[in-house]
């Protein structure tokens, strides 16, 4: 499917971004991490990460902290967040970002009037 040039070129755009962004949140959560999340993640992705981690269509009034996301976002991703895993690298990161993807593409499509 990428053998023509020009699909290359942009899905290599694509992923820049995609990329950009999980190396921006997962800074922000190192440097603030109890900043919201609303900062960094849209209302349906961070609701519907609460909900799809929680099992429970209530949402909570104030988002969770940006820590707190990161790691339902690396969990995701197979992160099991043992007492000496560390903090979780970018392959589980993006793991859990395409999944969170999905969820919330059907968090939308259920929530819509």
């Amino acid at each position: 499917q990428l053998k023509k040039e020009f699909r290359l070129e942009r899905f290599l755009l694509l992923a820049n971004v995609v990329a950009w962004r999980l190396l921006w949140l997962t800074y922000l959560g190192r440097i603030n991490p109890d900043l919201p999340c609303s900062v960094a993640l849209d209302p349906a992705e961070w609701q519907a990460l609460y909900c799809f981690i929680h099992k429970t269509p209530l949402v909570p009034q104030q988002p969770p902290s940006i820590h707190q996301a990161l790691s339902w976002i690396a969990q995701l991703g197979g992160f099991l967040g043992r007492k000496s895993d560390g903090s979780p690298g970018v392959k589980v990161l993006w793991r859990g970002w395409r999944r969170l993807f999905d969820i919330t593409q059907a968090w939308l499509i259920f929530n819509s009037s």
